[in-house]
C-alpha cells in the first residue's frame, strides 16, 4: 500500500448555499448549510485515504471543539492522526464558505495568529510506508522539515504552492512544485507565467508547473516551458477537489518517475454529477461508476506523479486541474476520480 505523509492545514468548513454572493452590508439568507471537513492537507489525505493508500496528518490543531470534529472525521476516513498536534487554550482552523447559484465562492477563513511555528514534535524520520510528502504551504516551517524528511529519505516532496512559499528554501527543497498564477508573480516577480516559471526552473532542478484556469497548465520540461490547454468539465462541485488532484499527485509520486505532468485534450459529455458538498464529495473506489458517457477519453495525464487517462464535462469551463474525471492505476486500483477545484483557506 503506498503510504503518503501530509503535513498542513486542516479545518472544519461552514458551507453555505446562497443565490448570490453579498456585495453590500445586509442580511441574506441560506439555502442550504454543510458542516465538512476541509483544508488543504486535510483534503489531501482524506483523499489518499479514500482511494486505497495509507496516509499521516501532521496538522496544527487547538484541543476544542472543533479540533475534535476535525480529528474524529479524518479517523473515520482512515487516516492516521498520531501526528495531529492539539494545543490547549487557542482555536482550530475554521471557514465560513459562500457558495451562490453558479458555483462561485467566498470564503473567509481564520487560523489562530498565536499558534505555534515550532517543528520540534514532528518526527526525525518519515513513518514506516511512507513514499511520498504532499505539504501545504500554510505552515512554512512545517513545510520545510515535512520536504526535508522526503529528501533524506529519498522519496518525493510534493508542494502545494497555491499560495506564495512563506519561506525561502521551500521550493528548492521540494522535488516537485504547482504553483497558483498569482502565488508564482508573487514569488517571481513576473507577471508573465512563462517569464516567472523561467526565472524560478533557473534557481534549481526542481520539477515546476503553474496553473492558467481556462487557459491550462504550463510546466517545465527538458528546460524548455511546455503548454497544455485546460479541458471543458462541468463544475457540479468544485470545493476541495483541487486538493484531490494533488493528492492523486503525491500518491503517483510514490511510485512513479519519469515524464512530467501532462494536463489536457478534451472530455466527452457526460451527465452533471450530483454529490454531497466540499470533502463528502472525494471519490473513491467507487468513484464515478454511475456515471454515463464515459466514452473515448482524450485527456491524457502522465507524468511524474503517475496518472494515466481522464474526461469529464462541465456546467462552466474550469481550470484543467479544476475537475476533471482521471483513470487512476494500482495501487490505488482501476477507479475514476473526479477533481474539482478546490476551496482554499
Amino acid at each position: 500500500m503506498t503510504g503518503v505523509f501530509c503535513l498542513g492545514i486542516s479545518t472544519l468548513d461552514y458551507v453555505y448555499s446562497v443565490e448570490t454572493l453579498p456585495t453590500r452590508g445586509e442580511k441574506y439568507r441560506s439555502k442550504a448549510l454543510a458542516v465538512v471537513g476541509g483544508g488543504c492537507s486535510g483534503n489531501a489525505s482524506v483523499a489518499i485515504a479514500r482511494l486505497g493508500g495509507r496516509c499521516w496528518l501532521a496538522t496544527r490543531l487547538a484541543d476544542d471543539l472543533p479540533g475534535d470534529e476535525i480529528v474524529a472525521d479524518l479517523v473515520r476516513e482512515g487516516v492516521e492522526t498520531g501526528f495531529a498536534r492539539r494545543v490547549p487554550g487557542l482555536r482550530s482552523p475554521v471557514s465560513a464558505i459562500l457558495v451562490d447559484a453558479q458555483g462561485e465562492r467566498m470564503v473567509i477563513s481564520y487560523s489562530d495568529p498565536a499558534m505555534s511555528d515550532d517543528t520540534d514534535w514532528l518526527p526525525a524520520v518519515l513513518p514506516e510506508g511512507a513514499r511520498a510528502v504532499l505539504a501545504d504551504t500554510r505552515w512554512g516551517e512545517g513545510a520545510l522539515a515535512a520536504l526535508r524528511l522526503a529528501r533524506a529519505a529519498g522519496v518525493p516532496g510534493v508542494l502545494d504552492g497555491d499560495r506564495k512559499p512563506p519561506h525561502p528554501d521551500l521550493v528548492a527543497t521540494a522535488s516537485h512544485v504547482a504553483f497558483s498564477a498569482q502565488a508564482l508573480a508573487e514569488l517571481s516577480g513576473e507577471a508573465d507565467p512563462r517569464a516567472g516559471l523561467a526565472r524560478i526552473a533557473r534557481e534549481g532542478p526542481t520539477w515546476l508547473a503553474v496553473t492558467l484556469g481556462k487557459d491550462g497548465v504550463l510546466f517545465v520540461e527538458d528546460g524548455t516551458i511546455a503548454h497544455l490547454p485546460a479541458f471543458a468539465v462541468e463544475a457540479v462541485d468544485t470545493l476541495g477537489a483541487g486538493d484531490v488532484w494533488r493528492a492523486r499527485r503525491g500518491g503517483g509520486a510514490g511510485r512513479a518517475r519519469g515524464d512530467p505532468l501532462r494536463l489536457g485534450g478534451r472530455g466527452d459529455q457526460m451527465h452533471p454529477l450530483r454529490r454531497p458538498v466540499g470533502r463528502a464529495a472525494t471519490p473513491g473506489h467507487r468513484g464515478l461508476s454511475g456515471a454515463a458517457g464515459l466514452r473515448s477519453p482524450r485527456v491524457a495525464i502522465a507524468h511524474h506523479l503517475g496518472s494515466r487517462s481522464g474526461r469529464g464535462s462541465c456546467r462552466k469551463t474550469a481550470r484543467a486541474e479544476d475537475c476533471s474525471v482521471a483513470r487512476l492505476r494500482p495501487p490505488f486500483g482501476n477507479l475514476h476520480v473526479r477533481a474539482a477545484r478546490s476551496g482554499r483557506h
